[in-house]
């Protein structure tokens, strides 16, 4: 005899969620859309619930190859909840075995709106990426659907809420960078870095540096190995006052190259501004070593001085 179902919202998802464990992924799509009937059948709204009944139906889909099935599932949740990792992320990947590539990439790239650090969602902009270019050319950015733009409220939404639609991306902060950084780039990965920090030095000089930093962030996942790409991408930090951020970058480069004189300036003056003047002091100091006579240096070892005096 069958064991009996249980009876309640929550019972049949946690049911559903025991069974997905055990690798039953037709039994725990069929407990999540029972859970759904019932909860539509009750009449009283609950958008999150179920929305990550949706969500959870179709993670099941998508171990089980039915990828138009999880695309549904994947809409049907953010039609409810709009901007829910998850269902973003679940779509993008059925999306990318389909080989609808493009469509992949905008949810990717939605993700990383609304958490910048997600692993899965910077692998998948690098495969993607690779598969774009392969496929479209060199104009292939023109190609793509629109991006959409994810509000504050849907970020502070998911920064805010331990909730079970962000647990997963908590999990991924600190392995930010551990896939490229692990990775040899080839060849033409190296030459695609190459094109994509061009593209972000032609950004900076129009002034437009939010949108550098998106093309300097793309070519280091192309390859990590130049020096001159994290000192640019810490010059648009600097015009962007994220002076955290260019510190981390400038430290980057000069572990790649320890005389970059504009890492250290660039350093130096992102301290300046985080009022940390002795680390600015020392970068000053070690760029003057390298370069003597650097008249913006000693205008800022000046400049400095005088904050401390």
């Amino acid at each position: 005899m069958a064991p009996k179902l249980p009876d309640s919202v929550e019972g049949l998802r946690a049911a559903g969620n025991q069974s997905f464990r055990n690798g039953q992924y037709a039994e725990a799509s069929m407990l999540y859309g029972r859970a759904l009937r019932l909860l539509q059948a009750r009449g009283s709204a609950n958008p999150e619930e179920e929305s990550v009944l949706y969500s959870n139906r179709a993670a099941c889909h998508l171990k089980d190859g039915n990828c138009t099935d999880c695309i549904k599932d994947c809409t049907s949740a953010l039609a409810l909840i709009p901007f829910s990792i998850k269902p973003l992320l679940r779509r993008a990947s059925a999306y990318e075995a389909l080989e609808k590539y493009p469509l992949a990439y905008v949810d990717y790239k939605t993700v990383l709106q609304i958490d910048s650090s997600v692993t899965s969602a910077l692998e998948g902009i690098n495969r993607i990426t690779r598969a774009l270019m392969d496929s479209l050319g060199p104009e292939w950015r023109l190609k793509l659907p629109s991006i959409p733009v994810v509000p504050v409220s849907a970020q502070k939404r998911w920064n805010s809420l331990p909730s079970e639609n962000y647990k997963e991306t908590a999990k991924s902060k600190s392995k930010e960078t551990t896939t490229t950084k692990s990775r040899v780039p080839s060849a033409g990965d190296v030459e695609r870095a190459k094109v994509l920090k061009e593209e972000g030095n032609e950004l900076v000089k129009k002034g437009n540096h939010k949108k550098a930093i998106e093309k300097y962030s793309e070519s280091l996942l192309f390859s990590n190995l130049e020096s001159a790409t994290y000192s640019n991408r810490a010059l648009c930090h600097l015009v962007l006052k994220q002076y955290k951020e260019a510190v981390k970058d400038c430290t980057e480069a000069l572990k790649l190259d320890g005389k970059n004189v504009k890492a250290f300036y660039r350093r130096a003056q992102a301290y300046k501004a985080l009022k940390d003047y002795k680390s600015s002091l020392a970068d000053i100091s070690s760029l003057l070593q390298i370069e003597p006579k650097n008249g913006p240096a000693q205008k800022l070892q000046q400049e400095v001085n005088q904050n401390l005096n």
